[in-house]
């Protein structure tokens, strides 16, 4: 598919049973490579927080940081669609400030829509966003920003009381109006019972093959967050061990004197050298 990607794409490639792919970067040549790479949709995530900006959790991240971080990933993509997530608290004090926190990652940071995380409780937010003709993603299941209320990185929907307000959550959504709804580390067979009831896609992360795309943290299929990996990552390089082994290179050679030769410098000629030899400076 070589035209832009788009929101009408999104819900295009759910009727055709066509799987969306999802990445996340948070700077210019990371988004160039997955761009051209020919992945539909990067999400600038507030997974940066930690994967970028070494937080303990996504909840230190601020407006500031995310606009910054949209910017770079903006000028580096052609065709895919730059989504951005909202950060924590930038949509729980009102639809005026998540009105105006939306429209900046827009207008300031060039993305094509936000994502935030929550159900009911964030309805209304989401119908001025959308109103204000900001297009939303959603996100159900593990919610990083609350993961002081779960106590922890825990899956979500393995009992009724929480499957069904997972799945009732994504049915507001929808009737809300987002384009699509992100449900991480759900158990797999309510992720396919949700993902076949609902006709705008489904974007899984952790929660199984039969939702109607996925996403991954950059950072975790490199291998460039050394700290953790999660059970629903897939390790498809291992760049954190080709830095390391390339820096120890540098290193060894930068103290060895191999490293920088004639080749990889500047020259001059040597008459100027001569004349410099010559003067005496008074200095």
């Amino acid at each position: 598919m070589n035209d832009k990607f788009t929101t009408a794409s999104f819900l295009e490639s759910k009727k055709q049973g066509r799987k969306i792919s999802m990445l996340t970067a948070y700077d210019y040549p990371t988004a160039k490579i997955l761009d051209e790479a020919g992945v539909d949709c990067i999400l600038v995530g507030d997974s940066l927080g930690m994967v970028v900006l070494g937080y303990e959790d996504t909840t230190r991240v601020t407006m500031d940081d995310m606009v910054h971080h949209t910017k770079a990933v903006a000028r580096g993509v052609k065709r895919a669609m730059v989504v951005s997530d909202m950060p924590f608290l930038s949509y729980h004090t009102g639809k005026n400030d998540s009105v105006r926190n939306a429209g900046r990652l827009m207008s300031e940071g060039g993305c094509k829509a936000v994502k935030l995380e929550g159900g009911e409780d964030i309805i209304e937010d989401v119908k001025a966003i959308i109103s204000a003709g900001i297009p939303v993603v959603g996100h159900l299941g593990y919610t990083p920003q609350s993961i002081n209320v779960f106590g922890g990185h825990k899956a979500q929907g393995k009992t009724i009381d929480t499957a069904k307000k997972i799945y009732r959550d994504a049915l507001l959504l929808q009737k809300a109006g987002v384009f699509a709804v992100v449900l991480e580390c759900v158990p797999y067979k309510l992720a396919a019972f949700i993902s076949k009831r609902l006709d705008i896609p489904t974007i899984g992360i952790g929660s199984g093959p039969d939702c109607d795309g996925q996403v991954l943290v950059i950072h975790d299929l490199t291998g460039m967050f050394p700290d953790f990996t999660p059970k629903h990552v897939k390790k498809y390089a291992d760049m954190g061990k080709t830095i390391s082994e390339a820096a120890k290179s540098y290193i060894e050679e930068v103290q060895s004197g191999v490293f920088p030769t004639e080749k990889n410098s500047f020259t001059v000629d040597d008459s100027i050298i001569g004349e410099l030899e010559k003067n005496k400076f008074d200095i």
